[in-house]
């Protein structure tokens, strides 16, 4: 039986993500169900569209992921089943999968088509449960959904080059648990424009000339602990996602503080890299 992983923004307080699970148990009793999350911020499709995108590869082959932000059916959010290197997707046309889409090219998308067969107002549960079961008991997608070659795009947060190939502007997609900010700018962009050059990353209060790949290797463990710079060290790495996140060492929100409140930064803001002209 294949996993059936579940991504949404209903929290824990109320009923929706048990609601959902029983549904799925009695679609198929022996299911395997995985939380990637339920603490998206309501209606982020960013913020949905990066978890899902760093989640979903850990994954056998095969698994389906549920989708359950902004899923409400109207004429401008249709439902969609995507099989896309070897995963099944399960979310409305909203533009979180094109964030994926943006690398890997989908091998087949349908829209759904089931809704006549099903009355409610909360498709996660009936919808996206039942085309979820459709395809872990084997069946294809075409059963449940007209082939369609088009999806909605999230437009406005991609990475722009400009100043003659000397600067890379970026914006934070993504605040974590930490309060580490995570750009949109991925190394690959980095390392092709940069070319190895200097560079100096600004975003608004905070500026760095170095990038890290692990958050320890931005403390001198050579030096004894009291004379070494830790509580409030400011370091930009490459973090797991291969994105560049801006980030405080061994940083909490709730006490000392994390980078997006000590930076000043939020969702949108502006992350600047730029290179020295010289190649």
């Amino acid at each position: 039986m294949a996993i059936i992983t579940l991504t949404t923004d209903f929290g824990e307080k109320d009923h929706f993500v048990g609601a959902v699970k029983g549904a799925i148990y009695s679609e198929m009793e022996d299911a395997k169900i995985v939380d990637i999350s339920h603490y998206v911020s309501p209606f982020h499709l960013h913020e949905a569209a990066y978890i899902i995108q760093n989640a979903y590869k850990s994954f056998p082959l095969g698994s389906i992921h549920i989708i359950g932000v902004d899923s409400e059916l109207n004429p401008e959010n249709k439902h969609i089943a995507v099989f896309m290197d070897g995963h099944y997707f399960v979310c409305a046309d909203n533009g979180i999968i094109s964030m994926l889409t943006s690398e890997i090219r989908p091998e087949k998308i349908v829209e759904i088509n089931i809704h006549d067969r099903i009355t409610s107002n909360f498709p996660v549960l009936d919808v996206f449960v039942k085309v979820a079961g459709h395809i872990a008991r084997g069946g294809t997608l075409d059963v449940i959904g007209k082939n369609i070659t088009q999806i909605k795009e999230l437009t406005g947060l991609r990475p722009v080059i400009s100043n003659q190939g000397s600067v890379i502007i970026g914006n934070v997609i993504y605040i974590d648990n930490y309060g580490n900010v995570v750009s949109n700018i991925p190394k690959k962009l980095f390392d092709e424009v940069g070319r190895g050059r200097d560079f100096i990353i600004n975003a608004r209060t905070a500026k760095f000339e170095k990038i890290y790949t692990h958050y320890s290797d931005a403390i001198n463990f050579n030096q004894t602990v009291e004379k070494r710079e830790e509580d409030g060290k400011r370091l930009a790495l490459w973090n797991s996602s291969q994105f560049l996140e801006l980030a405080i060492y061994k940083s909490n929100p709730t006490s000392v503080g994390g980078a997006a409140s000590l930076f000043g930064l939020e969702f949108r803001d502006t992350v600047t890299v730029s290179f020295t002209t010289e190649i």
